[in-house]
């Protein structure tokens, strides 16, 4: 069963596509927690729950009463409808993890015709799911960003860091490109150990970095010191545009 927890049309906040009118869909459930972030939102039922910025698209303990089940690919479809888009406007695909679904029909199908009605595709995905190339071809056809996980997150190495989805996706997608969310406290000689060691698994990526946090304030203050340590790595800055606008990472 596919869950899709929100849509909204909005601009691009982060990688190498900011600023750019998007519709997304966001879909419920991943395969890993993140409680390193230390997000926290109060469930419907009162539970304090902590992970990442968008917690309510991954515990699916405390929010699944709050997804919507989708059980066709038109009913995805008749999301655009809703809103007044631009024939080919972007399509963001993102969660949670929305490659836990990569081999689900409906999923496929909503893929397939996105792509026959001239839509660009990017998911943002952990790059821990493989992602069948040649059995569904329309994968070919999208782009990847690659968020691959920190040791900031607290999840274990061997869960995280997928050296061979990582170089598949890199080979085969479209597109691709890595985006790390990294804080203030984590910038050191570990952290350019990790990285390193994971872009060297496509080594031909671009790197776009962006500040940790889920809301404004917490942005703003991994901003300045990120900024620093891109312009020594070489890499590219990625601000967070929709939480330093409108303080906010639901509907926007």
């Amino acid at each position: 069963m596919i869950y899709l927890v929100e849509h909204f049309y909005s601009i691009q906040g982060e990688g190498r596509y900011v600023g750019t009118p998007s519709i997304f869909f966001r879909f419920g459930g991943c395969n890993m927690r993140c409680v390193g972030f230390g997000c926290k939102e109060i469930a419907p039922d009162g539970v304090e729950v902590v992970g990442c910025d968008t917690v309510y698209a991954v515990n699916k303990e405390h929010f699944a009463h709050t997804w919507v089940a989708i059980k066709s690919a038109e009913e995805l479809l008749a999301v655009l409808e809703q809103y007044d888009l631009p024939s080919n406007v972007d399509v963001v695909l993102t969660g949670g993890e929305p490659l836990i679904y990569a081999n689900e029909q409906i999923f496929v199908e909503f893929l397939e015709a996105l792509r026959a009605k001239d839509h660009r595709i990017t998911f943002e995905t952990n790059a821990s799911l493989a992602v069948d190339f040649e059995r569904h071809q329309v994968y070919k056809e999208c782009i990847f960003a690659l968020s691959v996980k920190l040791e900031n997150s607290h999840e274990p190495l061997s869960k995280r860091v997928k050296k061979d989805v990582i170089s598949s996706i890199a080979m085969n997608a479209k597109d691709a490109f890595f985006k790390f969310s990294i804080d203030e406290d984590s910038i050191d000689i570990a952290l350019d150990e990790q990285i390193e060691e994971i872009i060297s698994h496509a080594p031909f990526l671009d790197v776009y970095c962006m500040p940790l946090g889920g809301n404004k304030a917490e942005v703003e203050k991994n901003t300045l010191a990120l900024i620093a340590y891109c312009k020594n790595k070489g890499y590219n800055f990625s601000d967070r545009l929709h939480i330093r606008i409108w303080n906010e990472n639901k509907g926007v």
